[in-house]
């Protein structure tokens, strides 16, 4: 059964919320890095590290911080085809691009963007 005209309405929603999330916290993340206070508000006194233990945090957290913001910028991308997908043929929105068949409307009101019904 094709999804509803409000359950399409919700997800659009959902889509646009996600969507405003993301960018916020894209947004924080680049504020954090531009801050010259970054390294006071983490503690630090001196601009160089003072101990290698100390070193290998800072590279740890900035390549962790660097992977999380990846992974948000691709589901930012995932959110923007979505709502295309949603604009351009409402009637096929929520179809497992590869079986065909419908994705449930609990899944998709959890992850708004699924391509498919199947976890990956």
């Amino acid at each position: 059964m094709p999804l509803t005209a409000p359950q399409l309405q919700h997800l659009e929603k959902r889509l646009h919320q996600e969507r405003a999330r993301l960018l916020e916290e894209l947004q924080d993340f680049v504020r954090e890095e531009s801050s010259a206070d970054s390294q006071h508000l983490a503690g630090d006194l001196s601009q160089r590290p003072l101990h290698p233990a100390d070193l290998g945090t800072d590279v740890a957290n900035e390549e962790l911080e660097a992977s999380v913001s990846t992974r948000r910028s691709a589901e930012l991308a995932e959110i923007d085809a979505a709502l295309a997908r949603l604009a351009a043929v409402p009637s096929t929105f929520g179809v497992d691009e590869q079986s065909g068949a419908e994705i449930p409307f609990a899944r998709l009101d959890i992850i708004p963007y699924a391509r498919t019904n199947v976890a990956r």
